[in-house]
């Protein structure tokens, strides 16, 4: 009986998450449907752009210099073992550009924009402000969700370059100015090293699929929480937790077919 029960609840696991897999694409599907509405209102977008790119950057530029502070310093130890420290600036540049710019600046965009955005609508679901804009005739998905969306969706490659160059400037700090490495051997290398398609546009790519799955998983939640206060609380949580385990699995997918064939 026991097992029974157990292959019962794993049934009822894998049925309510396909359930929401579907509500979830419908919900992309809706916000694509309603963004024309919004993109005619520019000022919801920019507003938007603000609260979750602007108030992100402080953030995003602090941890990729200190980022690029430690790959300058682990890198030089490394690369000093076999005589090639004049290759530090191409380690640390391709470091950010093909990996941990896109992937740490998501997960920073998730914990810090993608929460906000979830405990914003689920308050708002909460306090029935959804509800009376249902009763004024003005859909919440084209006036709140959609320029959110966008907004996301545009803010994470900007702070994916800016996390890579904040980056970059970390590792010259330690690898030049404190360590003493060449400076024309660091950024010589750097440009050899660094392809502008397989490396900087590959990196574009990253950082727009991990925006758009962001975004979606962030408003997705907030809609979708119950109108409670431990409802908006869990809803925020599974965010972070489901925003991070995507943009790993997605980093892993992405780099198997971007990087194959370099």
């Amino acid at each position: 009986m026991s097992a029974l029960k157990t292959t019962r609840a794993i049934g009822h696991r894998v049925i309510d998450a396909v359930w929401r897999l579907g509500v979830a694409a419908r919900f992309l599907a809706y916000t694509l449907l309603h963004s024309a509405s919004s993109w005619r209102r520019f000022q919801l977008i920019v507003k938007e752009l603000f609260s979750s790119g602007v108030m992100s950057l402080i953030i995003i530029g602090v941890a990729g210099t200190f980022v690029g502070m430690v790959l300058g310093l682990q890198g030089y130890e490394t690369l000093k073992r076999y005589g090639s420290e004049s290759a530090l600036g191409s380690l640390v540049a391709l470091s950010l550009v093909r990996e941990l710019g896109p992937v740490l600046a998501a997960l920073l965009f998730a914990s810090r924009a993608g929460s906000a955005m979830t405990a914003e609508i689920g308050l708002m679901k909460a306090t029935e402000q959804i509800a009376a804009m249902e009763m004024m005739a003005v859909n919440p998905i084209a006036r709140v969700v959609a320029p959110r969306f966008w907004a996301g969706v545009i803010s994470m490659p900007l702070l994916a370059a800016i996390f890579s160059a904040m980056g970059v400037f970390g590792g010259y700090l330690v690898g030049v100015v404190l360590i003493g490495v060449d400076a024309g051997s660091f950024w010589s290398q750097m440009q050899s090293a660094v392809d502008v398609r397989n490396d900087i546009v590959n990196g574009i790519i990253k950082s727009c699929v991990f925006g758009v799955v962001v975004t979606l998983i962030a408003l997705f939640e907030g809609f979708d929480a119950p109108p409670t206060a431990e409802g908006v609380s869990g809803a925020t949580t599974r965010t972070v937790v489901e925003s991070s385990l995507a943009i790993l699995m997605l980093d892993f997918i992405l780099t198997a077919f971007m990087f194959r064939g370099v």
